[in-house]
């Protein structure tokens, strides 16, 4: 019977600001991040798979973009599936369930997706009948996804008959002196784009990618590589150490790039089964997502709480030398998450503070071209025609002018 425990040991060290009501003493208390295990048994997960009727989000997360439909992650939960034939009227068709999905990949209408340590395939060639074709089991064996949270309460898990398979995070007020005294400190190991074939597209917080027949897949450590010439029963690689807290992945022509906390790696997929490390840009500790063009890395890093204590910022990173690439400008930055380039433009989600759209013809100069505040920003692809974007409970489209973009339709997932 398979165990499912996280394997990391760490210490998490936040500096809280505390946010004071009238009638608190000054430096009492603060509005803090709790994260509250989600679990099922051990049946229920191996069973998780299911096609249901269109479900309220619960919580936002990766978007992906497929022929005529739109697939958005509820994270840990599963996949809703939206038909985007119309962009102007998206309509929203199905929901997966997928205990423990964050991420999903697309090929010739099978569908790769993350299950924990699982890796489900889906045949969707009848989007009205969504077929599962196999369960691999243990093939992703680090893939220990944790939130960004400021306190953990870890509740006592039957790991021989039940299954942690995501965080439930919500803002709580607490005392700063019994949180610094009773819940800074945890010990987790207590709780024991280029692609061949008819391939989707991903937006920079993926971590899955495919590219021609392989399929890539990092965890916190590795990159882990599925031989897919055979698309309903892939083949498992021997996996390739990249390194630590590895995030997201990016692929431009022979080359990956994948995105972590400490900075960004560089690997050459000249011969497919395995990656050979180039080079890496490190930085200080932050969340790290990127996005390439030509002579250019595009890097957000979001600092602050799980993330770290770097300053958030755009970092612009000159890779025209891809065995030493070397920063170029450093952009202030609220909190963003994703990126992503369509020619001359550069798309930031910039979280809370709105999506911000930027000239980068005359890079490192970065003119701002359009600021949509007012909304909540996550993840974004750049499409031939459109710009998909997703974030706080809704999906947005956009279509291209020539010195900005204007809103077509926004789609609530609730």
């Amino acid at each position: 019977m398979k165990k499912y425990a996280p394997i990391l040991v760490f210490a998490l060290f936040f500096v809280f600001t505390s946010c004071n009501d009238d009638n608190e003493p000054e430096g009492e208390f603060a509005d803090f991040l709790v994260a509250r295990p989600l679990v099922m048994t051990q049946e229920e997960f191996e069973n998780s798979v299911d096609i249901i009727t269109p479900q309220p989000i619960e919580e936002s997360g990766k978007i992906y973009a497929y022929q005529d439909y739109i697939f958005i992650n509820d994270k840990f939960k599963g996949v809703h599936v939206i038909d985007n034939s119309n962009p102007a009227s998206p309509q929203k068709l199905s929901f997966i369930t997928i205990a423990g999905n964050v991420d999903i990949s697309i090929k010739d209408n099978f569908l790769y997706a993350d299950s924990l340590t699982d890796l489900v395939i889906l045949d969707i060639s009848d989007i009205n009948s969504i077929q599962l074709v196999d369960r691999l089991e243990d093939v992703l064996r680090e893939n220990v996804i944790w939130p960004a949270a400021d306190i953990f309460e870890w509740e006592e898990i039957d790991y021989e008959t039940e299954v942690l398979v995501g965080w439930e995070v919500v803002s709580e007020r607490r005392r700063i002196d019994e949180v610094q005294r009773d819940d800074i400190l945890v010990d987790f190991a207590e709780a024991a784009n280029d692609a061949g074939g008819d391939t989707g597209q991903g937006g920079s917080l993926a971590r899955f990618k495919i590219v021609d027949n392989y399929l890539y897949a990092v965890d916190s450590h590795n990159i882990n590589i599925f031989d897919i010439s055979n698309l309903d029963a892939p083949v498992v690689q021997d996996p390739v150490f990249a390194g630590f807290d590895i995030e997201t992945i990016f692929n431009r022509g022979e080359h990956l790039f994948l995105g972590s906390m400490r900075g960004m790696y560089i690997y050459n997929i000249a011969n497919p089964a395995t990656p050979t490390f180039v080079s890496e840009f490190q930085h200080g500790t932050a969340c790290d997502p990127v996005v390439v063009d030509e002579n250019y890395a595009y890097v957000t890093l979001r600092g602050g709480n799980f993330c770290g204590a770097t300053e958030s910022g755009l970092y612009i990173v000159d890779i025209t030398d891809l065995t030493n690439p070397e920063l170029v400008v450093i952009y202030p930055m609220d909190e963003p998450y994703g990126l992503g380039i369509k020619d001359d433009k550069l798309f930031v989600c910039d979280g809370s503070s709105g999506l911000k759209v930027y000239d980068k013809s005359e890079v490192p100069d970065l003119p701002q071209l359009s600021h949509f505040e007012d909304i909540v920003t996550f993840d974004v692809i750049p499409m031939e025609d459109q710009l998909l974007m997703v974030g706080d409970g809704t999906l947005y489209q956009y279509e291209y002018l020539e010195t900005e973009i204007r809103l077509i339709s926004s789609l609530s997932l609730n």
